[in-house]
């Protein structure tokens, strides 16, 4: 095996002073990590003195935590087992036709804000923005102003969850359909299809097995989303979960986390099963 000549000292010292990369990392490299690790431990400790979490306070939760959790064995329905199954049926309600009303409205919404779909940048950017601030906010705002809008109960809830997926599944459905491969769209073209039959046969059938595969990612997701937004009056599971607490029945509330628990570990294995047949895996 031959041996590579070794690197003449002049030539070394010589790239050493004009690539001082190509050897490691500089003593101003060093200097700028030191810096910034410091920086993040500053930020971390004052953040930690600012919301008071002190080894002293953290002890006394844990210890009330355990407190609680004496109270909520055994779990129990407390003779109200068929109420708290409309509730949870309440909640699979509102996280189904929140993710399906989303998911229509954003399919079109998708592709106008793909780029090799349309072109203008004047139309799509200000759409992409839009979109932007949409899923800049949470969930649980959106419930908030729409309990406030048309009132307590689930029809809130589905707007909420509806209006905040519109932002998600149009970002993803663009970005799925940008990501498309260009060979059929320009086969179709050269074969003499028009601007529409192109998007129908030769880029619907590349997106749509992401399309349907964040559709049911969602709909896990919702479930729980939809769980938490019933706390705020949008309906649901979460409206019984809350009023549980308040009254200090953590027996009930026990029972109803288990619920949602068995619900969301159902829901979530059928769901991952789908997606891999769906994008044949």
């Amino acid at each position: 095996m031959t041996r590579r000549p070794a690197l003449a000292p002049e030539l070394r010292d010589d790239l050493l002073r004009e690539r001082p990369r190509l050897f490691g990392p500089t003593p101003g490299d060093w200097a700028l990590r030191a810096a910034a690790g410091l920086v993040i431990l500053a930020v971390l400790g004052f953040s930690l003195w600012r919301v008071d979490a002190t080894p002293e306070r953290i002890a006394e939760g844990i210890g009330r935590l355990g407190f609680l959790l004496q109270f909520m064995w055994p779990p129990t329905a407390g003779g109200e087992l068929w109420r708290l199954v409309m509730a949870l049926l309440e909640t699979l309600a509102i996280a189904l036709i929140g993710t399906v009303a989303a998911a229509v409205a954003s399919y079109p919404i998708g592709f106008l804000g793909a780029r090799n779909i349309l072109r203008m940048r004047l139309l799509r950017l200000p759409l992409r923005r839009a979109l932007d601030v949409i899923r800049g906010v949470d969930v649980l705002i959106f419930a908030l102003i729409f309990v406030a809008a048309v009132g307590l109960g689930p029809f809130a809830g589905i707007l909420a969850v509806a209006v905040n997926d519109v932002g998600n599944f149009s970002k993803l459905f663009a970005e799925a359909i940008e990501n498309t491969d260009d060979g059929p769209a320009e086969g179709a073209a050269a074969s003499g299809c028009s601007r529409l039959e192109t998007i129908r046969f030769a880029i619907v059938p590349q997106v749509m097995p992401v399309i349907l595969s964040h559709i049911l990612y969602f709909f896990e997701r919702n479930v729980r989303a939809a769980s938490i937004i019933g706390i705020v009056g949008a309906g649901g599971i979460g409206f019984e979960l809350s009023e549980r607490i308040r009254g200090n029945y953590w027996d009930e509330a026990a029972f109803i986390i288990l619920m949602l628990l068995v619900t969301v570990m159902v829901i979530d294995r059928i769901s991952h099963r789908l997606r891999l047949r769906i994008i044949g895996r």
